[in-house]
């Protein structure tokens, strides 16, 4: 099997920016494009394969059919035909909600399928970009209820200002906001379970203020105070830095200037890339050619043992 390509989903929002199409360089006349679903699993929102011999088909049911050959055979027994993944870009020129997800704990005891355990790696944002991920102080969710009905929880929240190479691991119960100016990469359990915190009384094209999810919420948020929710790691040339590594996804950055082979032969998984600068190509042990260039997301299957990678080129690479 060679690597796959899918179709992006693009998403307009009403706090979409104008840097997805052109990162991508998409042939779109599409507004306010404040997401772009890479590879996704989400049923309904699922990708299609954009070329070669599975051009058209669903990714799930490229699962169903392939099995552990696509996937790992791990994965295939854990998650069966659904895709654990889903990959993003967004791009923000407003604050987005304050957000939080639940873990899958408390996602099976209020009747939804999963939680959702996340991160976020900063692409080339707006110079005054910023977004808030975890507390900054200790509060009960009694005065968590109070801060939202008075329009001050912001205050509990620590804000950071952001530049490119950030990274955010954000697990289920960090409560989270991607702030005005980010472009960014996401890489998520699949689910659209999300709870809405505050809105910052934005109303929608209807005049009406967008649903909150205050009690639920309540029930999920990690109260516990950390000193610093921003991962500390050391940008290096021409190997992986891992940046991530949960029950959910494992995550390293590749900055590369010299020929690379990533050996996956012992690794029960695909893999995907996530290309955030320059341009190369990947080839694969069976020989297959992939081109890589910023904008562009490659699912590599669990059949492939190694791929050899050359070009001037920096991607994430994340696996479960």
């Amino acid at each position: 099997m060679q690597p796959i390509k899918f179709e992006p989903l693009l998403v307009s929002t009403i706090w979409g920016g104008d840097k997805i199409i052109p990162f991508k360089h998409l042939d779109s006349q599409q507004a306010q494009v404040g997401e772009s679903w890479e590879i996704s699993g989400v049923k309904g929102s699922e990708t299609v394969v954009a070329e070669g011999p599975y051009k058209g088909r669903h990714l799930n049911d490229l699962v169903a059919e392939l099995k552990g050959t696509l996937v790992g055979e791990s994965n295939y027994a854990r998650f069966g035909d659904e895709f654990p993944l889903l990959i993003k870009f967004i791009d923000a020129c407003q604050d987005l909600s304050i957000q939080v997800h639940p873990s899958d704990e408390i996602a099976h005891r209020q009747g939804k399928h999963r939680g959702k355990t996340e991160m976020w790696y900063i692409m080339k944002s707006e110079p005054d970009a910023h977004l808030r991920a975890g507390l900054r102080s200790s509060i009960t969710p009694e005065q968590y209820k109070q801060m939202v009905a008075d329009d001050t929880i912001c205050d509990a929240i620590a804000d950071y200002s952001v530049h490119e190479g950030d990274c955010f691991f954000l697990p289920a119960g960090r409560i989270h906001s991607i702030g005005a100016g980010c472009f960014l990469a996401e890489i998520q359990q699949t689910s659209d379970v999300t709870y809405r915190i505050y809105d910052f009384k934005r109303k929608d094209k209807n005049g009406n203020y967008r649903e909150l999810h205050t009690d639920l919420a309540a029930e999920c948020i990690d109260y516990n105070v950390q000193r610093d929710y921003r991962t500390e790691y050391v940008p290096t040339k021409n190997r992986g830095v891992s940046l991530v590594n949960c029950n959910y996804f494992h995550t390293a950055v590749y900055d590369l200037d010299a020929p690379m082979l990533l050996d996956y032969s012992e690794l029960d998984s695909f893999v995907i890339l996530i290309l955030l600068e320059g341009e190369g190509q990947a080839v694969d042990n069976e020989g297959n050619t992939t081109d890589l260039h910023a904008g562009s997301t490659v699912l590599v299957p669990a059949s492939t043992k190694t791929l050899q990678i050359s070009g001037t080129v920096k991607f994430l690479e994340t696996y479960v």
